[in-house]
């Protein structure tokens, strides 16, 4: 079954020389955890995401519609990256998340993917 890990943390510790420092580690991390997830056959894919200054929201109310800029949440994380893993059970989804590197503060969400049919 396929999950889909959201990473979200707080973009404003990667500022600076010493968040450069920090981001080069953490990119490391996610290199090392790739590395695992083929050597056991897991097939997963992800992405990197611009900065949530970038994001626009659009949000609905009742048939309308209006644009925002930013991201839709209002915390302290964005939405960094995302994987897809197919792995056998959410247990095991759970166990590949916790491996995940977030420096500072933050969360990684962990959803199945709901197949298109057709």
């Amino acid at each position: 079954m396929q999950y889909m890990l959201l990473i979200n943390e707080d973009e404003s510790i990667y500022e600076g020389e010493e968040g450069a420092k920090k981001m080069e580690a953490t990119l490391a991390g996610h290199m090392a955890l790739a590395q695992k997830w083929a050597g056991k056959g897991i097939a997963f894919s992800g992405e990197r995401l611009k900065p949530g200054s970038t994001a626009t929201t659009i949000k609905w109310d009742n048939g309308s519609h209006a644009l925002h800029d930013g991201p839709f949440a209002e915390t302290h994380e964005e939405l960094g990256g995302f994987y897809i893993i197919d792995v056998d059970s959410l247990d095991d989804a759970l166990e590949w998340a916790k491996q995940i590197p977030v420096p500072g503060k933050g969360a990684v969400e962990v959803r199945p993917v709901w197949p298109m049919e057709g």
